[in-house]
C-alpha cells in the first residue's frame, strides 16, 4: 500500500508526464531566452520610432512629387537604417542615463514618454547588455547607410555620418550634447532635417531647398516632443549635470519656450510654402497644430506638476505623427491626382 502513496516531485511539466526538454519543445514551459527577447524588444522603444519612420515617408513623397519616382526598395532602406539608428540612441541613452545616476533618481518620469524603459533599474537586462544593444542597432544601422552609398552613391556618406555623430553624442560623456545643452538642435537635425533630406536624396541624387524647407517643420515639431518630455526629468537631469534647455530655462520659462516651439513649426511652414520652396497646398498640414492650443494650455498651467502634463506628451506627439504624415500623404496625392 505505501507504493499508492509515493512522494510526487519534479516540475509542474514532469507531475504532467511531459520532460522539461518535451515541455520546452512544446511551449509549455516559458523560454528564458524568450523572456529575453522580449526585453530586448521592449528596450528599443519601437512606439517613437514612427516619427522617424514618417520623416523618412515626407522626404521620399517629395522626391515623388518632384520626379513622378518612387524608388520603393531603396525606400524600405532609407526607414531600416534611420529607425536602426533611432532605436540604437535610445538605448545608449538609457545606458549613459544608468552609468550617471540619473534614471535611479529619476521618480517624477510618466510612462511611456520619460524616464527610459526602466528595464536596467528593474533587473530585467544587465547595464552590458543594453551597450551591447544600442551598438548592435548603430551597427545595422551604419551597415544599411553603406548599402545604400553602394547604391545610391558617395553622397549619401554626409548623412550616415551626420546621424551616426548625432545618436552617438547625444549622450555619451565626452561629448555630451544633451548636456550641452545641444540635444534639442541635435534631435531636431537627427530625426528631422537629416531623414528628410536624406531620402529625398537616395530618392533623386540631389538635394534642393525644398527638401530642406519641408524638413524644418518636422524638425521643430520632434525637438518639441524632446522638449516637453524633458518637463518631468528636469530634477533627475539637473542633479547629474544633464543641462538641456528645460533645466537652463527652469520650468516655468521653458513652459513658454514649449509654446513658442508650437508657434515656430506653423511658421517655418508657412514660410517655406509663401517662399515657393514648398507647394503651398502643403499649408493644409498646418490644421493638427489646433493640438497645440490644449497642449499649450496645459503646460503652462502644470509646468512643475509632472504627472499632470501626460496629456500634452501625447497631444504633442500626435501632432509630430500627424503633420509628418500629412505634409507626405498630400504630396503623394498630388502627384497622383
Amino acid at each position: 500500500m505505501q507504493q499508492g502513496r509515493r512522494r510526487v516531485t519534479g516540475s509542474g511539466a514532469d507531475r504532467a508526464g511531459v520532460s522539461a526538454p518535451a515541455a520546452r519543445k512544446t511551449g509549455r514551459m516559458p523560454s528564458r531566452r524568450a523572456a529575453h527577447m522580449r526585453a530586448f524588444a521592449q528596450e528599443l522603444r519601437a512606439e517613437f520610432l514612427p516619427a522617424s519612420a514618417l520623416a523618412v515617408f515626407a522626404g521620399a513623397a517629395l522626391a515623388f512629387h518632384d520626379t513622378g519616382r518612387w524608388r520603393g526598395w531603396l525606400f524600405l532602406m532609407c526607414v531600416l537604417g534611420v529607425c536602426a539608428l533611432h532605436a540604437g540612441a535610445n538605448v545608449l541613452n538609457d545606458y549613459f542615463d544608468h552609468r550617471s545616476g540619473n534614471d535611479a533618481i529619476n521618480t517624477e518620469f510618466i510612462r511611456p514618454f520619460t524616464g527610459g524603459s526602466r528595464l536596467i533599474q528593474q533587473g530585467v537586462l544587465r547595464p552590458n547588455e543594453v551597450l551591447g544593444l544600442g551598438a548592435a542597432l548603430l551597427g545595422v544601422g551604419v551597415g544599411v547607410g553603406v548599402y545604400l552609398v553602394v547604391l545610391a552613391g558617395a553622397g549619401v556618406l554626409p548623412f550616415l555620418a551626420l546621424g551616426l555623430l548625432a545618436g552617438v553624442g547625444y549622450s555619451i560623456p565626452r561629448v555630451g550634447l544633451a548636456a550641452r545643452g545641444a540635444g534639442e538642435l541635435t534631435v531636431a537635425l537627427a530625426f528631422g532635417v537629416l531623414p528628410v533630406t536624406g531620402t529625398y536624396y537616395v530618392q533623386t541624387g540631389t538635394v534642393t531647398a525644398g527638401a530642406f524647407a519641408l524638413s524644418l517643420p518636422v524638425a521643430v515639431l520632434i525637438a518639441a516632443v524632446l522638449f516637453i518630455n524633458q518637463f518631468p526629468d528636469s530634477r533627475a537631469d539637473r542633479a547629474v549635470g544633464k543641462r538641456h534647455w528645460v533645466v537652463r530655462l527652469g520650468l516655468k520659462r521653458a513652459a513658454r519656450g514649449y509654446v513658442a516651439l508650437m508657434g515656430l513649426w506653423v511658421i517655418v511652414l508657412l514660410l517655406g510654402a509663401g517662399a515657393g520652396m514648398i507647394p503651398s497646398f502643403l499649408v493644409w498640414a498646418a490644421l493638427p497644430g489646433l493640438l497645440a492650443i490644449p497642449a499649450s494650455r496645459r503646460v503652462l498651467r502644470h509646468f512643475d506638476t509632472p504627472a499632470a502634463l501626460a496629456p500634452a506628451h501625447a497631444l504633442t506627439i500626435l501632432m509630430h505623427l500627424t503633420v509628418t504624415a500629412a505634409l507626405g500623404t498630400m504630396l503623394v496625392l498630388a502627384r497622383v491626382l
